[in-house]
């Protein structure tokens, strides 16, 4: 990242840094105080602050950071969860889930359905450079947390996504 990207970034609007920021991370409250910590020195003070402001989310805010994510193994379209630059961070996030077999592919979608049963909330992993099935295994082992100990584990892949989706914020890249 140069210097220039980063200023770009730190001498946008408030309300169009906001909607990046809001790209990263759907949750109000997330881009609120990460738009409030400008200017950033450098995207590692960047992913530090967001770090700082995951782990203070409430359970509210954490849903509405989930509501902008697909399901593991569903693309998002641009028009529900996640859209523009969101959604292209989505299908490519998960593009090794696309290479999955139809046997893991449904497999993915009925797990999906019985973790949201159990939790009330969609999966939220970081899936960038895992398959199908790897992903699958870490949702069924994950059905066996309990309620308290998944919102810490969809804290931490929070923060996986949202840093990858930063970094490629304030380097300007697609």
């Amino acid at each position: 990242m140069s210097a220039d990207e980063l200023a770009r970034f730190n001498n946008l609007p408030a309300a169009a840094a906001r909607t990046a920021l809001l790209d990263c991370c759907s949750s109000p409250a997330w881009a609120d105080r990460m738009l409030s910590g400008r200017p950033y020195s450098s995207a590692k003070d960047a992913v530090r602050q967001s770090s700082a402001i995951v782990a203070r989310l409430t359970e509210a805010d954490l849903k509405a950071a989930l509501a902008g994510h697909p399901r593991i193994g569903e693309q998002a379209d641009g028009e529900g969860p996640g859209s523009g630059r969101s959604a292209a961070w989505s299908r490519e996030e998960q593009s090794g889930v696309s290479e999955s077999d139809e046997q893991t592919a449904r497999e993915l979608a009925e797990s999906n359905v019985e973790y949201e049963q159990r939790f009330g909330h969609i999966y939220l992993v970081s899936a960038v450079g895992r398959t199908g099935p790897q992903l699958l295994t870490l949702l069924r082992s994950r059905l066996h947390n309990s309620p308290a100990t998944e919102w810490q584990v969809v804290r931490t892949e929070l923060q996986k996504i949202i840093e990858i989706r930063l970094r490629a914020l304030l380097a300007g890249t697609p």
